[in-house]
């Protein structure tokens, strides 16, 4: 059986179990390409496929027809909506979640749940399925808990098991294989949170909120749509534009580098590289990154 015909079969397996998927790359990215020009804001209302994440479906038929027009898929996302969350655990490049994750256990009292589905990542990592309660939305971060933890909340996704990487293949945990994600430790779920915001005197703030989310999103969208080659001068652009959101206290710092960078990291870009050029347009625009 040829690599994707395996990735169609394992996704067509998640979806039985209601787990949204859609055809990844040997980069882990999304395998259709977009239908639109770069800079749109179009998740999908379009009807087109080619909107990555947002392509993700549980119905067979759909699953197949995403496959089809993704001949060099070899592997697949599973969406992170409702209460999935993923916990990505790195080990590599001198970068050890694993310690990161006990020392934050340590210093906070939680355990990871031994019996939820985990898939191991072909570096010595780790994806941690796990679920938060109904209502509760989990923003993606990079590195926000730690050296070598992101998380895949709402609008993000983890490589689904049986899926080809450039350096392996994601395999289950040979002891736990696939179960229902447990829930997510409450002081964990806590620092994945971002901090309550302060009350705001007039609602005219969080309509200004709102508009300014919309434009971060677009900004993520651009670096997601970016072309092979052109990545890395999306990501600085969008970058650029972001920081001055920024000065003008509009956006959160955190917000930007955890948006741009997990956008960059789902196209392929490594991490360093990503957190690089974030910082550097920060300098550029007279930010401190």
């Amino acid at each position: 059986m040829s690599n994707h015909d395996n990735a169609l079969d394992n996704a067509l397996r998640a979806a039985q179990l209601g787990y949204a998927v859609a055809p990844t790359t040997i980069r882990k990215t999304p395998a259709i390409p977009s239908p639109h020009d770069r800079g749109h804001n179009c998740k999908g209302q379009c009807g087109k496929p080619g909107h990555g994440v947002y392509d993700a479906t549980t119905a067979p038929g759909d699953v197949r027809r995403l496959f089809g027009l993704a001949p060099k898929a070899v592997g697949y996302l599973i969406a992170c909506r409702g209460r999935l969350i993923g916990l990505d655990i790195d080990r590599k490049n001198g970068v050890d979640g694993y310690a990161t994750l006990a020392r934050l256990g340590r210093e906070h009292g939680f355990e990871i749940p031994e019996m939820t589905t985990t898939v191991f990542t072909p570096t010595g990592g780790a994806h941690v399925w796990m679920a938060v309660p109904d209502g509760v939305t989990v923003p993606n971060s990079v590195g926000r808990l730690g050296p070598g933890l992101d998380v895949r909340g709402t609008g993000g996704y983890v490589v689904g098991p049986g899926s080809i990487g450039q350096a392996g293949e994601y395999t289950f945990h040979p002891k736990v294989g696939y179960v229902d994600p447990r829930p997510v430790p409450e002081q964990l779920l806590r620092l994945m949170l971002p901090p309550s915001p302060v009350a705001r005197p007039a609602p005219r703030r969080a309509v200004a909120s709102d508009a300014d989310g919309r434009a971060l999103a677009g900004l993520v969208d651009v670096v997601l749509r970016a072309a092979q080659g052109g990545r890395n001068s999306a990501l600085y652009w969008a970058a650029c534009k972001a920081w001055v959101h920024v000065s003008d206290g509009h956006l959160a710092a955190c917000d930007v580098e955890a948006e741009l960078i997990g956008a960059a990291l789902q196209v392929g870009l490594g991490e360093a590289e990503a957190r690089r050029t974030v910082a550097s347009a920060g300098r550029g625009t007279g930010v401190s990154a």
